[in-house]
């Protein structure tokens, strides 16, 4: 039976996550312009959750 592994973490792959969140929440941004009620409140949120990652991933690449 395989175990399922993590992978370990690879300081490499961060900046390229930081430069994916980042065009995520560009898009998002451009989203919001169309949104209303429901939606542009999810939007909002997702972008928050989005920033703090970002935070944590570069207080993670400056920790290395």
């Amino acid at each position: 039976m395989d175990r399922n592994n993590p992978r370990p973490n690879d300081p490499a792959d961060y900046e390229e996550r930081v430069r994916k969140t980042i065009g995520n929440m560009e898009a998002a941004e451009e989203a919001m312009k169309f949104a209303e009620g429901k939606e542009l409140e999810t939007i909002k949120e997702k972008n928050a959750r989005r920033l703090e990652s970002i935070t944590s991933t570069n207080n993670e690449i400056n920790n290395s």
